[in-house]
């Protein structure tokens, strides 16, 4: 049987390794760093940190296919202890309840929007300018963008619908960390009889059919291929360690600056050692804006809603995701409109900057399971995946 090669070990390689195999290819992966994950990975304890914020969604079809295998292993959904901690920043001040001009979006989430206006254009006339504001800042942890005003409305506006969905919340909490989800799928893959090599980094496409699951600036150097580039976001990371206050805040939405602060070992008290807590902090980047300078927009943003926790300090972490964050769509484009999965040639490409829906990481699981039904069905294999 032709073999199939997957270039890229993080959540779109073994998600497209996994699938292929499960229709009885024969699959070769090869992940260029020593450990498998990409940006699935999580830091070894005590403080158990996802590169980012991370969370799956259960209202989506990427949960329902890592669950149904077993792969999203336990996880933990909000709580009422969660959801009465649950804080929002607006006009330089911590509230417990959403801002009027916030209730005014959300009043309004039965609206459709264009795909070809900024949203910042139509949601001017549409609901007026303040609430315009409200729901960019929300959506900064989204979409890692300073200024979503400049993207598609329909783009802003279909994620604002899709985290403000009403009912219980979709946020699903990997225990242990995301580093864990990769472990049960590289034991999945290798169970399945996916050979995989770490430390082998691939500098030409080899022959036979071969899905690309890196992100777009690897895949352009690999394929050579110029048309390989998207808009994508750029933020500030700072994770904190600290000993626990019952005071501190579960989840801070920054809607004056698109700032976002999450407690993850609120509902996960695995990822910090005893009576500590780990949280994880995002802020997107101006143009021009250095890392040092949104970091320290994270360190206000944490003085509202972590009281003193300069002297509870037992751990730090800080990082800039720039360009590898997911697609942002600008007005006229959508997603269709990305780099395609089929290459040509027998390549095909996987990852959350290509051609395939949903939210952040869902778009790098549906990409491999597109690009893996392609690629075992041109080469004989036509069962229909589930």
């Amino acid at each position: 049987m032709t073999q199939i090669t997957i270039i890229g070990g993080g959540l779109a390689g073994l998600t497209a390794a996994i699938a292929c195999a499960e229709q009885g290819a024969d699959v070769l992966l090869h992940e260029a760093h020593q450990t498998l994950g990409g940006r699935a990975r999580s830091t070894a304890g005590p403080y158990v940190a996802n590169d980012g914020t991370h969370v799956l969604y259960a209202d989506g079809a990427p949960f329902r296919w890592l669950h149904r295998r077993g792969l999203a292993g336990p996880c933990r959904s909000l709580g009422l202890r969660e959801v009465r901690k649950i804080r929002v920043r607006y006009d330089s001040r911590l509230l417990s309840r959403p801002p009027r001009p916030l209730v005014t979006a959300l009043l309004n989430r039965g609206r459709e929007a264009p795909v070809h206006e900024s949203f910042e254009s139509w949601g001017h006339r549409c609901l007026g300018e303040e609430a315009t504001g409200a729901v960019a800042g929300l959506l900064g942890v989204v979409t890692y963008e300073a200024d979503p005003g400049r993207l598609s409305a329909k783009f802003v506006w279909d994620r604002f619908r899709r985290v403000s969905r009403p009912g219980f919340p979709a946020p699903r909490y990997v225990v242990g960390g995301w580093g864990r989800m990769i472990e049960r799928m590289a034991a999945r893959a290798r169970e399945l009889g996916v050979a995989i090599e770490t430390g082998s980094r691939v500098t030409e496409p080899p022959p036979g059919p071969v899905i690309v699951a890196t992100g777009l600036d690897a895949a352009r150097t690999l394929l050579g291929d110029p048309a390989l580039t998207w808009e994508s976001g750029r933020a500030a990371l700072l994770d904190l360690g600290l000993r626990r206050d019952p005071a501190d805040a579960f989840l801070v939405a920054d809607l004056d600056e698109g700032g976002f602060l999450e407690r993850y070992s609120s509902p996960d008290p695995t990822l910090a050692p005893e009576n500590e807590s780990l949280i994880q902090l995002q802020m997107p980047l101006r143009p021009e804006e250095s890392k040092l300078t949104g970091i320290a927009r994270l360190e206000r943003l944490a003085d509202l809603g972590l009281p003193r926790w300069r002297e509870r300090l037992t751990w730090r972490r800080e990082a800039l995701a720039s360009r590898r964050t997911g697609a942002l769509d600008l007005p006229g484009y959508t997603w269709r409109d990305r780099p395609a999965i089929d290459r040509g040639d027998g390549v095909r490409l996987a990852g959350d900057s290509v051609a395939a829906p949903g939210l952040l990481g869902e778009v790098a699981v549906n990409s491999a399971l597109e690009a893996a039904r392609q690629t075992v069905g041109s080469i004989g294999k036509t069962r229909l995946m589930t």
